[in-house]
């Protein structure tokens, strides 16, 4: 087992009262897998300024100078995460939501399968009886 010890133990983090923080499934549960940099650095920064509902109010402009971003970056960045539900946006709000499981589209061809399966399985009991 390895024990873990702080490098620098003055320097451990402290929560302060105005604490954002990153649900450790969006590695886990492979989310981030589907983010660019660009999308992952809007996410972060998000996550970051967001209050404790997820909801943030900069501006494009104000987050394209944080982030160094043009503003086609911005928008496909934006996309992404919506796209992938990590997201939702309504000019001027965001919202940073709660993590759902990844659905790989293969498992889920392959679930599909097999509740069709079970399903007839089930019926072929019932008729059976």
């Amino acid at each position: 087992m390895i024990v873990k010890s702080p490098i620098l133990p003055k320097r451990v983090r402290k929560v302060p009262r105005s604490f954002s923080w990153i649900d450790h499934r969006l590695v886990s549960d492979r989310h981030i897998d589907l983010c660019t940099h660009a999308a992952a650095s809007l996410y972060l920064f998000l996550v970051c300024v967001g209050d404790d509902k997820g909801l943030s109010y900069y501006g494009d402009q104000s987050i394209m100078d944080k982030l160094s971003m043009d503003r086609q970056t911005l928008q496909s960045a934006r996309s992404e995460l919506i796209r992938n539900g990590l997201l939702a946006w309504q000019k001027p709000i965001y919202q940073v939501l709660c993590l759902e499981p990844v659905v790989d589209p293969k498992k889920r061809h392959q679930a599909s399968a097999m509740r069709l399966g079970d399903i007839l399985k089930n019926a072929m009991e019932v008729k059976n009886d």
